[in-house]
């Protein structure tokens, strides 16, 4: 029995052996393989980074914003009688909104009337006693200054009578409402959100060299990501005199919506700024570039061996990119074959 256990003892021992020896000679033929694919040369196609003249007309990206918008709030107290118009609606300034109860106002506006109607006959009278000094110039004067209080009372009853007719301040569209009929309103309360979107404000950022290129007042051409290709004229209405942190310039150029009002705050925006002006730039084909626009990099070529580069993009046309900083003219970068080179691998330049 014993010597049947050392006997399988043995065969599981020289399995065991045996698989060993099999995965170390697969690892072997591995990493020979690896070997052999890092020592054969990538093919790639290049190209040399140039310098050539770009136009100076380049292009903004931002926000459009309402030309006019504002929340407006109550300046009366009372409960309210009727709403005439809904989110979605479109205004006109002074179209009536919302009507508050009036009923106390109009009494209170009547009392006043009627108090500085009697003021007025009462400084009429003393006016007439005084010229055959009937009364004292004392009374005279109490008389004005009471003519003179009634009549700020009537305007103010006047004021608030009006203020129960709430009116748009601006032309534009309800974006928003906070009240309803029977809602019980205090001076301050939230009424409406109204936008003017007419016309619109494209926001956009311009760098130190570009915003010596503009002027207020410039047409610029607009596009909108969501318009289906659709241009609008745009005008350059305002340029910060002081960039923000980053260097940049604010930029504001309105644009006219369409009848449809199709433009909606918010949404995004291109405006091209033509410059009829060229400078020298170093270009690259824009297939060159390794990774998005926003982190781009290259591959350049140096005695057969391919490094990685991070540069810095400028202007990017349809199939030209400025390159900034990160490569120097002359130098070869890899213009195809990207995809199957890691640093420092081999190349060899197709013709």
């Amino acid at each position: 029995m014993k010597k049947v256990i050392y006997i399988v003892l043995v065969l599981v021992v020289l399995a065991a052996v045996g698989f060993k020896l099999m995965s170390n000679k697969e690892q072997m033929a591995a990493n020979a393989a690896v070997a052999n694919i890092k020592s054969e040369a990538i093919p790639v196609a290049v190209t040399q980074v140039e310098t050539a003249k770009l136009d100076k007309s380049f292009t903004a990206q931002g926000n459009f914003a309402p030309i006019q918008s504002l929340t407006l709030l109550s300046e009366t107290s009372g409960q309210i009688k009727s709403v005439l118009k809904r989110k979605g609606d479109k205004v006109r300034a002074g179209d009536l909104l919302v009507q508050v109860e009036s009923n106390t106002m109009a009494a209170d506006l009547a009392t006043a009337q009627t108090n500085a109607e009697k003021a007025k006959r009462d400084l009429e009278r003393f006016e007439n006693l005084a010229a055959g000094d009937a009364i004292t110039q004392r009374q005279l004067e109490d008389a004005r200054l009471a003519a003179k209080s009634t009549q700020a009372q009537l305007v103010a009853a006047r004021q608030r009578l009006t203020k129960t007719r709430i009116t748009a301040p601006i032309s534009g569209e309800i974006n928003e409402i906070y009240v309803e009929v029977g809602s019980f309103l205090n001076q301050g309360t939230k009424l409406y959100d109204i936008v003017n979107v007419d016309k619109l404000k494209l926001k956009v950022k311009a760098s130190e060299s570009e915003v010596l290129l503009i002027n207020k007042g410039d047409k610029v051409t607009v596009k909108a990501d969501a318009g289906a290709g659709q241009e609008y004229e745009g005008v350059v209405t305002a340029i910060a005199a002081q960039a923000d942190p980053t260097l940049k310039f604010d930029v504001e150029v309105e644009v006219k919506n369409a009848a449809n009002n199709n433009l909606r705050a918010g949404m995004y925006g291109t405006a091209y700024f033509e410059v009829a002006d060229q400078r020298d730039a170093m270009l690259l084909p824009r297939e060159a570039i390794v990774g998005s626009i926003q982190n781009p990099s290259v591959f350049v070529v140096k005695d057969g061996v391919a490094s990685s580069r991070k540069v810095k993009v400028g202007v990017v046309t349809q199939d030209k990119v400025e390159i900034l900083d990160g490569v120097q003219p002359g130098e070869q970068v890899v213009r195809s074959g990207q995809i199957n080179l890691r640093e420092g691998i081999k190349v060899t330049l197709l013709k």
